[in-house]
């Protein structure tokens, strides 16, 4: 998977197509991501009693994952990029993007 935990990256298809928001966690397994602020969804939980006696519960909103392949990076320039693979001087694979051919 291409796109990493803390990346900013816009919503290129989807009911929210061209919002952004920063990657809170990666589901490689299931190829999805989820984003902060972006395909919000309302979650019916049940109501019970924490330890110290308050009510914890309801309706909640929270982030549902979307699919990677809806999602592109942003680069330094804030313009969205595919993002490519190249060995720098030391020998170690970095990220790069490929539009301008930066670091990322």
């Amino acid at each position: 998977m291409k796109i990493k935990k803390n990346d900013r990256v816009r919503i290129v298809s989807g009911k929210d197509k061209g919002s952004e928001g920063r990657v809170i966690e990666t589901l490689p397994e299931r190829g999805k991501i989820i984003v902060e602020g972006v395909n919000q969804i309302t979650k019916h939980t049940k109501v019970g009693q924490s330890n110290r006696g308050s009510k914890t519960g309801g309706i909640v909103t929270q982030e549902a994952p979307i699919d990677v392949s809806n999602v592109m990076v942003l680069d330094a320039d804030n313009q969205p990029t595919r993002v490519g693979y190249k060995f720098d001087d030391e020998g170690r694979k970095v990220r790069v993007s490929r539009r301008t051919g930066k670091e990322l």
